[in-house]
């Protein structure tokens, strides 16, 4: 995996500009904060993006790729003013779930969720490298 970042630029901060990748791709689709018995434990932002991550981590395993294998992640909002107030708990969670790897990422404002009561959705590509 290369993180590409053209000269002169500025390192983003928790995230790359783009990354450049050869292996098996696996894409993960957009995981809310539910348990596996499809249960909402909280109303908390920082806890629904902790367990939408977990969740994500879970599901790559079934492919046999980790955390850092991830190249992108979309992040869809409920509500950007809430993200932007939590983004220390947000990046916490992040880093104790995914680690210090920083993929592209994108976060969008969405009008809602199918899951009621769902805060965040992630959504996560990932390339296993050739052997």
């Amino acid at each position: 995996m290369q993180v590409l970042r053209p000269p002169g630029w500025r390192q983003p901060k928790g995230y790359s500009n783009g990354i450049a990748a050869r292996g098996t791709m696996v894409f993960v689709a957009g995981q809310v904060g539910f348990d596996v018995n499809e249960e909402f434990k909280t109303d908390n932002l920082v806890d629904q993006s902790r367990q939408a991550l977990a969740n994500i981590v879970t599901i790559l395993a079934e492919a046999g790729a980790r955390p850092e294998h991830i190249v992108r992640m979309t992040w869809y909002l409920a509500d950007k003013d809430e993200y932007n107030t939590n983004q220390k708990g947000i990046g916490e969670a992040y880093r104790d779930v995914i680690g210090r790897h920083f993929p592209v990422m994108t976060a969008i404002q969405v009008a809602g969720f199918v899951e009621d009561g769902a805060k965040v959705e992630i959504e996560a590509t990932a390339v296993i490298p050739d052997a």
